[in-house]
């Protein structure tokens, strides 16, 4: 099994939109008993809760049901657990090597680094933004979703 874990800030816009988008093409691929997908925040704010309603939204149009996810923080313990922990920007990164155990820093990436064409490093945060920032975020998440699952097949099944 290859647990895959997608955090962002608050654990309701970006990181539940790669977690959904993720599993469904893990799904698609027949692959669902092969990979373990979860999302985290790097902070408490959302804990419990589901996804921001325009993330819901945005991911529904294309077919992806976020509706039962709800938000929890990430922990060390996430490093012994996951072999992919998948930052969305660079503050997150750096978020999760302040709670990384020695040794496990090589678990951590950031996402878009699955995606080196689109010449972007960072998912950014459509929180504060409208509608079509969450557009951004799909497109974004989708072809980093690709290269990860590319790399996944070629390192671990």
């Amino acid at each position: 099994m290859v647990n895959v874990l997608f955090v962002c800030t608050g654990n309701i816009c970006r990181s539940p939109t790669a977690e959904g988008m993720f599993r469904s093409l893990v799904e698609r691929e027949g692959l669902g008993d092969g990979i373990s997908i979860d999302s985290a925040g790097t902070h408490a704010y959302h804990v419990g809760e589901p996804p921001d309603r325009r993330a819901q939204e945005a991911a529904r149009l294309r077919g992806i049901d976020l509706s039962g996810q709800r938000g929890r923080k990430a922990g060390p313990e996430d490093f012994g657990h996951f072999d992919y922990i998948l930052a969305m920007d660079s503050e997150n990164h750096s978020d999760l090597m302040h709670i990384c155990p020695p040794g496990a820093e090589g678990r951590l990436h950031l996402f878009l680094d699955f995606a080196p064409d689109l010449g972007e490093r960072e998912v950014p945060d459509p929180y504060y933004g409208g509608a079509v920032g969450f557009e951004v975020v799909l497109d974004f998440i989708e072809a980093a979703s690709q290269g990860l699952l590319d790399d996944i097949r070629e390192h671990h099944l």
